[in-house]
This record gives structure tokens, sequence and C-alpha cells, in this order.
């Protein structure tokens, strides 16, 4: 006779762990934890692959390193060939040329050639190179193609040789980042594991570019790792600092620009004005990304081919180059100058409105280049603009101050932006006034702007990145915290056709016993131990006259373990197609430990998709809930009297002092 089934706690059944828990908590809270140490949890989960993976970043490192100083040689190798005439690889820019026509007719051919490439050869050189890293990782498995490490460093050359406004460490990114995953291609490797080659490599070409290791770290994971991790961030890492040793011999290991001269003690005034500085930045990053993308939006109007739409970019460059010839190029020796205080107010303004609509306007066509150098300039010009008007701080400090300020605003990286500034110029007193800067034009973007210039075109292309990073909640709660009692098991031996019309009288009855409300039951040995699972459909569906034991007819159970986190289970649940676990207990880990030798593996509770969401409504309600916690008491005013006569004075100081003296115990009385 099939036997009923047993609600957990009643007499024939053991009290299951799981009733005996702590009582529920309110609402918004979890159970309290119950104080027991689980030693296979830690802060970080480190597979030993990490060791192999970090081990590779080394190579990829010198490689991105070498390539950075091949870009950067390259460039100057076109800019001598295509304005002065001769070949070589001697520092040049396009204003040194001695006939003024090629400042208008060079960028027009660069555009033509990047044109071509990009039609018969990839079209993914097109664009500053970081979007196209990012969508790589976010959507392409962190997979490039190996003619990409080829062509865009080769297309990015030949547009800042020719006069484009651009700089070099956009392309260096993709290529380097092309050399980590080829890299990571020719390997047995996971996707996670390519991408933290891929993301190694970029980091390491823009150390190389820039000789600005811990910058390159820190963008690599605010902009392209999506996680804070030691299996991603040690590669990174690594490829940083060997890249940086490695560009040493062929670049010089000091700033790249130095002379600001900040000062240790800076008036308060200048703090102040910072705020300022950092608004005029956010806005003038507002203005530029908008500009980028009207231009785009301009170009994919026109009735032509994208192939012709760099040409017709560099002709607005050359109209630039005519206006202010100091414009084109890279630029690295005007931001010294701004850097240093040595320019003038007609630079300074010619830089400041030429450089950024040519630059704006030119990109949108789909040219290759990159948005830091540009912004470098850009910003240090709309700081130096700033300094004829603020107070004098030191030669250049309100060109550093902008800069990481346009920075922060143009990357929404401010972290980014300062250490950049910091590493490039050596200048450790400005950081406080950087912090400032960068953080309130941050500040002013994120709220007016929903895309920076790195992630609009994502957005175009129809793909959504998310640059905050937080704690998954679900990592934070423990199985047992959530857990809920099983109500109803059945025995191994039970047949499904009674288990089965148990079922149907309880569906007639109004399901009474709450028999029906379980979906999931675990069937029990004569030990109370897991044989496997039942599902309430299974059961349902069943013939009443079927004589099958519920032993053969259980399937093998999904289990998970009291100090299991969610997160955990999630990842279990989606592995296995199931939406329910049940919990049972683990050897050496009760929760309860006692003389019973028998607990571990005995069911604990069942656990469900539910709980995991009750894991999320807890942290939205952390996040939306606001509450006061502590109230300030304005304390009772005295009522207001006549002054008594001396007097009352005199009879209310005895009766007081009476009161205070202690009174004698019954005790005292006797022994005195």
């Amino acid at each position: 006779m099939l036997p009923s089934p047993r609600p957990a706690g009643s007499p024939s059944t053991r009290p299951s762990p799981s009733t005996r828990k702590s009582p529920s908590p309110p609402a918004g809270g979890t159970r309290p934890h119950v104080g027991l140490k689980v030693p296979h949890l830690g802060d970080f989960h480190v597979p030993p692959r990490v060791v192999a993976i970090t081990a590779l970043a080394v190579p990829i490192g010198a490689a991105a390193a070498l390539v950075a100083v091949g870009l950067l040689k390259l460039i100057a190798f076109i800019t001598n060939l295509s304005f002065l005439g001769r070949p070589g690889f001697g520092d040049t820019v396009p204003g040194d040329t001695a006939h003024r026509s090629l400042l208008l007719v060079m960028p027009v051919l660069g555009g033509l050639v990047i044109g071509l490439m990009a039609r018969y050869g990839s079209d993914k050189i097109r664009g500053h190179g970081m979007p196209e890293a990012i969508e790589s990782i976010l959507v392409g498995g962190s997979k490039v193609q190996p003619r990409i490490a080829v062509l865009k460093p080769t297309s990015a050359a030949i547009s800042i040789g020719t006069g484009g406004p651009f700089g070099a460490e956009g392309p260096i990114i993709m290529t380097g980042g092309a050399i980590g995953s080829l890299a990571a291609q020719l390997l047995r490797v996971t996707t996670d594991e390519r991408k933290a080659l891929l993301v190694a490599g970029s980091a390491a070409g823009m150390a190389a570019t820039f000789n600005a290791p811990l910058a390159s770290i820190l963008l690599a994971v605010e902009l392209l790792l999506f996680e804070w991790r030691p299996r991603s961030y040690l590669p990174v890492a690594v490829a940083a600092v060997t890249a940086t040793l490695v560009r040493g011999p062929f670049l010089g290991d000091g700033p790249l620009f130095g002379g600001a001269h900040v000062p240790v003690h800076i008036a308060p005034a200048a703090y102040g004005l910072c705020v300022v500085a950092g608004v005029t930045a956010g806005l003038l990053a507002l203005g530029a990304t908008a500009l980028v993308y009207f231009s785009e939006d301009l170009f994919e109007r026109l009735p032509l081919h994208w192939m012709w739409w760099p040409a017709i970019g560099g002709a607005i460059i050359g109209v630039g180059g005519l206006i202010e010839p100091r414009a084109l190029g890279v630029g690295y020796g005007v931001i010294g100058g701004l850097l240093t205080g040595h320019t003038t107010t007609g630079l300074i303004l010619g830089i400041l409105v030429v450089k950024t609509l040519i630059w704006g306007l030119s990109l949108g066509s789909g040219t290759s280049g990159g948005v830091l150098a540009p912004m470098f300039m850009v910003g240090g010009a709309l700081g130096a603009a700033e300094g004829l008007v603020f107070p004098h701080v030191s030669p250049g400090f309100w060109a550093l101050v902008s800069l990481a300020g346009v920075l922060g605003g143009v990357m929404r990286s401010p972290l980014t932006g300062i250490v950049f500034c910091l590493e490039l110029t050596h200048e450790l007193n400005a950081v406080i006034p950087m912090v400032i800067t960068a953080s309130t034009a941050y500040l002013l973007s994120v709220t007016l702007l929903k895309r920076s210039v790195l992630t609009e075109k994502l957005a175009r292309r129809g793909l959504h990145l998310s640059r905050e990073y937080s704690v998954d909640p679900l990592e934070v709660h423990l199985v047992r915290q959530l857990e809920t009692p099983v109500a109803v098991s059945f025995r191994h031996d039970e047949t499904a056709g009674a288990a089965t019309a148990r079922l149907r009288r309880a569906h007639d009855a109004a399901d009474a016993d709450r028999l029906l409300a379980q979906r999931l039951y675990p069937v029990l040995d004569e030990h109370d131990r897991l044989v496997g699972v039942v599902t309430r459909r299974e059961l349902l569906h069943a013939d009443p006259a079927d004589p099958t034991p519920l032993a053969e007819l259980a399937a093998t159970a999904v289990t998970a373990h009291p100090d299991e986190t969610l997160r955990t289970l999630a990842n279990r649940m989606a592995r296995h197609g199931v939406t329910r676990l049940l919990v049972v207990g683990r050897d050496g880990g009760r929760r309860d430990p006692g003389p019973e030798a028998g607990d571990a593996g005995r069911v604990e509770g069942i656990i469900s998709l539910r709980h995991l969401l009750e894991a999320r409504r807890i942290d939205l309600h952390e996040e939306h809930h606001a509450e006061r916690l502590l109230r300030l008491r304005r304390p009772r005013r005295a009522a207001t009297a006549a002054p008594a006569p001396p007097a009352v004075k005199a009879v209310g100081a005895t009766v007081s002092a009476v009161a205070a003296a202690p009174a004698k115990t019954a005790a005292d009385a006797l022994t005195g």
C-alpha cells in the first residue's frame, strides 16, 4: 500500500535540517547567517590555467611593443615622404613642407588609398579601432582576422602620415589585440582566455605607444575586459609591463610630455576653478562626440560608395591644414608646447577650433585613426585658452588639468584619464586638480550623453554595452539563506500508479495536504538518502495502474549544497536546463553537526529559479528603497517660570540633596 507523502517534520520522517532554520526574515532581507565558515569559497576564483595564460602574455606584449615602435616609425617615414619628398625616419610634421599645396593634396590621396584598402582588404580597418576591438570581444568571440594585424596599422600610418589629425593609439590597440587574438587562436583556449590575451595585446600596444603601462591597464579594465578578475588582470598587467620594457631602448623611458612644473602648494581658488575647467571640458567632450556622429550621419546620406568617403574627409583635413598647418598629424610637439606654456594665443585658438573640426568631421568619414592624441591636443588647447583668463599656477597647469577633463568626458573613463596624464607628465602635484576636473567632466558627460564616442558606433550597430560594474547579487547569497524545506517526498519502492492516484485525489480535494504545491519530489531509500527525482508532470500523466517502482522512474537528481552561492546554482541550472534543484548535505560541511554520520547526502530543501529572483529583488530593494535610520531629536525647552524667592531656593536645594543621597538598606540599618 502506498504510504502517504510525508510532510517534513512528521513523526514518520526525520526532520530535515531545512525545517530547523531561523525564522523567516522581514521583507527585503535574507535569513540570518548561521556563522559557519565555507572553506571552498574565496574572494577570487583562480583556475590553474591562469599561470599559463599569463606566461603567454609575455611574448604577446613584446610583439605588440615592436609593432607599436614599427608603426610610429612608419608614420614618420610616410610623413617625410609625403611632405618633404624624401624617405626618412626623422621627426617631422606636415607643416614643415615648403609646398602648401601638399597640405591639401596629400590628405585626399591618403583617403583614397584607405578607401581602397577598406573595400578590397577589410572594412574592419575603418574607424578609430576602439569600437572594433570592443565589438570583437562582445559578439566576435575575441577572434580577429589575421589580415587585420597588417591592414590596420598600415592604413593608420597612411592616414596619419599624409596629414590625418589622428593618433596612433586606436589602430595599435586594434593591432595589438589582433596579435593577442591570433596567438590565442593557435592554441586550445576558452573564449574568456582568448579575450584576456586579446586585451593584453591591446594594452601592450597602448603602453608601448605612450610609455603608460598603468593607464593602459586601467583602460583595459574600464573599457575592454568587462570584468575584474585575476584571470584577465594578470595577463593584461604582464603584457603592459613587458611592452613598456621593450619600448625603452627604441623610444626612451622618460615621460612623453614634461615641463608643467606644478607646485606643491596651490591656491584654494585654483581648486574651485578646476570645477569650471571640468564643466568646459565636459561641454567640449559633448560637442566633439556630437560632431563625430553628425559627420557620420552626413556621410551616410551621400549618394557615393563608402569607399570614397575617406577622400572627402581628406579634403576637409586639407582645408583645415591650409588654415592651421600645425593641426595636422599626431601633433606631439604641439601638445608638449601646450603643456609647457610655450604657445601663442593664435596657435591655441587655431588648434582649439581647427583641430576639433577637422578631427570630428573626417573621423565620421570612416578613415583610420585614433582619438586619444587629438583629445590631448584639443584638451591642452582648451586649458591653455583658460589659462589666458584664470590665475597663473604654473606653465601648462590649466592645459594639463583640462586635458584630464577632456579625457574623462570623451572616454568616460576618469581614472584612466587621470593616470594617463600622470604618466605622460610625471606631475604628481597635479593629482587633486586633475581628479576634480576629470570627475566634473565625467559627471556632466554621463548625465547629458547616453553614449561616448567609443560606444555610440556599437549602439548604432544594434549592440548594447553597459559600463557599470558591480558584484553579482547571486554571488553574495548562499543556498542555505533562501532554500525552502521539502514538504513531500516518496519512497523508492512506491509505485508510480499509486503516486499518481494520490496526486489526482489531492487535486480533486483541492490539494488539502498541499501535495500539488511542490513540483519536484525527491525519491528516498530506506535510509532517507536521495535516489532520484520525479516531477509533478510525470506523475500526473502516469497510468494509475502502473506498477513501476519510483526508483526505476526517477531521474538522476541535479543537486545543490547549502554552502554554495546562488551564482553557482544559476550556472548549473543553465548547464542542465532545469529550474529547480534539491539541496543535499555535504560531507564535513553540515549545517547542524551532530553524532549522526549519515547526515551528509540527506535532502535538506529545494531551491528554484524563484529564489534566484528573490536575491535580485533584495538587490533592487537595497538600490531603490530610501529610508532614514537615524533622527535628530530637538532638546525640549524647560518651562519658563518666575524666579523663586531665596527661601524657596534654599528648600529646593535641601530637597535635591536629600534625593541625591543614597538610601540606607535594611541591612545597613540593622548593622548600624
